[in-house]
C-alpha cells in the first residue's frame, strides 16, 4: 500500500480518527512494563497473534528508549515468535516524521510496538505530525497498537507525563499532556502496583472525570478488542478505576499540594482471565469461572 494525499487528509489532527464505514478499530495493547521476554513470553505472543500470526508485519519504535539495544532486540524477540516481518523505525527529529518512506512502511505494517523509556520524548518527537495522525488512521482500519511502559502511556489521547508516587490524591500531583490519541476512554498508567500510582492516576481521573483509569502491573498488558472489550494477560493485575458515577469532587476548590474528595468512585481488579467492557463498564470473571460441571 502507498501513502496518498488522501491517506494523510484522512489523518486529520481530530483524536481518535473515525473508523470508516464497514471496518473495524484494531486492537489496543498497553503493557504494564517487564513484560516477561525468557520464559513465558505469552504477552508478545498474544500481540504477534492479533498483529496477524504468522503474517504479522510489526513495526517497532523505540524512540521512547535512548539505548541503542532497545529496538533490535524487540525486532529478534517478534520474529522468533513467528512475526513474517519486523522493522524497527526510530525517530531522532520531527523532521523524519515527515518521510514518505517511513509513512510507507508503517502503511504496510499490521502491527505497531512502542517500546518503553520516556513518554515525554515520544510525545514532543512525534505528536502532531504525518506519523502520529497516520497510525492513528492505521488503527482505526483495523491495525493493531500497542506498547509497553511508556509505550503504553501515550497510546490514549489523555497522558500521564509524571507524577508522584502514593496511595493519597493530591491536587496537582499529576501532570498532563496530550498522547497519542488512539482512543480518549481511558487514561492508563503503568509499572502500576510495583510503583504504588493509584494515588495520581485517581487524580487524573478528577480532572477529567469521563473517562476510565487503567493501572496496568509489570508483566500484565490489557488487550482492547475492537468490540471495546478489554482482556487482561499476564502474571499481574489490572487496576480498573470508572468515575462515571462520581457524585462529587473538590479537585476544583483545594489549592495544589492539597487532598482531594471523590465519592463514587468504582474500582475492580482484574487479573488474567477476567474481562471489562470498556463501553458498558461491566466488569466480568471471564474464564476465571470455572463451567459447572
Amino acid at each position: 500500500m502507498v501513502v496518498t494525499q488522501i491517506a494523510l487528509q484522512e489523518a486529520a489532527p481530530i483524536m481518535p480518527s473515525k473508523i470508516p464505514e464497514g471496518e473495524t478499530r484494531g486492537w489496543i495493547v498497553p503493557i504494564g512494563g517487564a513484560e516477561n521476554k525468557e520464559n513465558d513470553r505469552h504477552i508478545l505472543e498474544r500481540f504477534v497473534q492479533v498483529s496477524g500470526g504468522d503474517a504479522a508485519n510489526i513495526v517497532v519504535i523505540p524512540t521512547a528508549s535512548r539505548m541503542h539495544e532497545t529496538g533490535p532486540a524487540y525486532e529478534r524477540l517478534f520474529k522468533d515468535l513467528g512475526a513474517a516481518e519486523v522493522a524497527v523505525m526510530d525517530f531522532d527529529t520531527r523532521r523524519d516524521c515527515q518521510e514518505p518512506g517511513r509513512l510507507r512502511r508503517l502503511e504496510e505494517a499490521s502491527g505497531i510496538f512502542f517500546t518503553g523509556g520516556n513518554q515525554l520524548r515520544l510525545t514532543t518527537l512525534l505528536g502532531g505530525t504525518p506519523v502520529a495522525k497516520l497510525i492513528r488512521v492505521r488503527n482505526a482500519h483495523g491495525v493493531t497498537v500497542g506498547g509497553t511502559s511508556a509505550g503504553a502511556s501515550i497510546l490514549s489521547e489523555h497522558m500521564i507525563a509524571f507524577g508522584d508516587e502514593g496511595s493519597a490524591v493530591i491536587s496537582g500531583s499529576v501532570r498532563l499532556a496530550p498522547g497519542l490519541g488512539l482512543t480518549n476512554r481511558f487514561i492508563i498508567d503503568q509499572h502500576f502496583r510495583q510503583r504504588d500510582r493509584l494515588g495520581r492516576l485517581i487524580t487524573a481521573l478528577a480532572y477529567n472525570p469521563f473517562a476510565i483509569g487503567i493501572g496496568l502491573d509489570e508483566d500484565t498488558a490489557a488487550f482492547i478488542g475492537p468490540d471495546e472489550r478489554l482482556e487482561v494477560h499476564g502474571s499481574g493485575g489490572v487496576t480498573i478505576v470508572d468515575s462515571s458515577e462520581v457524585s462529587y469532587s473538590s479537585i476544583g476548590e483545594v489549592g495544589e499540594g492539597q487532598p482531594v474528595s471523590v465519592l463514587g468512585l468504582r474500582v475492580h481488579i482484574l487479573v488474567e482471565g477476567a474481562t471489562f467492557n470498556l463501553h458498558t463498564r461491566l466488569a466480568s470473571p471471564g474464564s476465571l469461572v470455572s463451567a459447572k460441571q
